[in-house]
């Protein structure tokens, strides 16, 4: 494997790997927060990349190549990244003695705009999700996640070209917040002696224990987003998708709040799905229709009434659901970017995991990863080079060219329009080349 990263890496000139300890960039600036969601974005930009676990080097790099040859393509000489490792995960484990060593988390601070491959977080007992932990550090409280069909990718849909969400995912509360203890757990012990003798709650001894906090500081602030987002982008809807009708403190206080915040701050921007029959039926012109669904019911509506929806404003676990559902009507978790942003910071991301099964092989669907950087760029404003990723990434399908993972979903019609399949490096490559050559 190591041979293998270091011939992808060598052809990657503006690289600053680790090299035994943290030296400032040799070149290049980092990006300057003035004020809460404000940048100053310098032209030789460092941007800081997570290698990250299993197959997360391989996309990672291929997601660089296929970044520098849009903002060269955007740009020519007038701007530049300098792509600066940090370690995080199995590899800061082995060179530094942890996961998250404290010295990579003050880098990150510096650098406050990053790329992180998928990182490994085992399911049961050992160590907390290091996504999670990155999340909550900088509180980066919105992750966002565009899905969209590009054109000869395989779908479960008669009409996948409907697909056009954006998720907003609140970040940090809800059960990912790992308020939780073990059913043998002392804590769990007195939280039940409390709970039965306090609030007359019967809680069984042998039961695990986990909390649920939702705030309204919480919920108004990515719902502030949601809706500037979908405002300033002519979007047609905000949809928040909640189970308040069983959860009503936790999930349904998320969507009074989340409605109050639209009638507050938003009022002559929006109108409400209730206040539609004084208008006909119909959203007015230059409107921001705001409605809500359960939870449950908004799963299968994403398959039955796909067109509906446009951007969907959810809890943290009702995020994830409905984002990895939604990567699954356009190709999978292999195409599902995502980014997570603060008011002092962001992090893009692939969706997927770290396929460790395929680790080494040249295997795994990049676009996640492309496509996260392709975010990454147009949430620092370098919106040029964000169309071109986007641009390259959808003709590269729709000239034919394909990952395994995508070909093996494929009916026999559907195989009609591939060209080649290709590996992970192979297919960043047609990207980039497609970037330098046709846009």
């Amino acid at each position: 494997m190591s041979d293998y990263l270091e011939k992808i890496k060598s052809q990657i000139p503006n690289l600053q790997a680790y090299a035994g300890k943290y030296a400032d960039p040799i070149e290049g600036e980092y990006v300057v927060y003035t004020g809460p969601g404000q940048l100053k974005v310098p032209d030789r930009l460092v941007v800081g990349y997570i290698e990250g676990d299993g197959t997360g080097p391989e996309v990672a790099y291929a997601a660089i190549k296929v970044a520098n040859a849009a903002v060269e393509k955007a740009y020519g000489k007038a701007r530049r990244v300098l792509w600066y490792e940090v370690l995080v995960g199995s590899k800061a484990e082995k060179l530094l003695g942890s996961r998250l060593p404290d010295q990579s988390v003050e880098v990150l601070k510096k650098v406050r705009v990053f790329l992180k491959a998928p990182l490994e977080t085992p399911v049961g007992g050992g160590f907390r999700s290091l996504n999670v932990t990155l999340r909550q550090i900088f509180d980066l409280y919105a992750n966002i996640r565009p899905v969209k069909y590009f054109p000869g990718l395989p779908s479960p849909l008669k009409n996948p070209e409907k697909v056009d969400l954006v998720i907003f995912r609140e970040n940090t509360e809800d059960v990912y917040m790992g308020i939780e203890w073990p059913w043998n757990a002392p804590e769990a012990a007195k939280l039940r002696d409390f709970l039965r003798r306090e609030l007359k709650v019967n809680i069984r001894d042998d039961a695990g224990i986990g909390i649920k906090p939702i705030s309204k500081f919480g919920t108004q602030r990515i719902a502030r987003l949601a809706l500037k987002f979908a405002i300033e982008n002519k979007r047609r809807s905000v949809t928040i998708m909640h189970k308040g009708n069983i959860q009503k403190y936790t999930e349904g206080a998320f969507r009074d709040w989340a409605y109050e915040l639209a009638r507050t701050e938003f009022r002559d921007h929006v109108v409400l799905e209730e206040e539609l029959p004084q208008y006909g039926g119909k959203v007015p012109p230059g409107k921001v229709l705001v409605n809500d669904r359960i939870a449950d019911n908004m799963l299968q509506q994403l398959l039955t009434r796909t067109g509906e929806y446009d951007v969907i404003l959810a809890p943290n676990l009702n995020g994830d659901y409905v984002s990895d559902e939604a990567a699954g009507l356009v190709g999978g978790l292999g195409v599902a970017p995502g980014i997570d942003v603060g008011d002092w910071g962001m992090m893009a991301e692939p969706v997927h995991g770290t396929a460790p099964k395929y680790t080494g092989k040249n295997y795994v669907n990049p676009t996640a990863t492309i496509l996260a950087l392709e975010l990454l760029f147009r949430f620092i404003g370098w919106r040029e080079a964000a169309d071109m990723i986007l641009k390259g990434v959808s003709k590269t399908y729709e000239a034919g060219y394909f990952t395994g993972d995508l070909a093996r979903q494929m009916t026999e019609e559907e195989r009609k329009v591939v060209k080649e399949v290709l590996g992970t490096q192979e297919f960043a490559e047609k990207v980039a080349e497609i970037i330098k050559t046709e846009l």
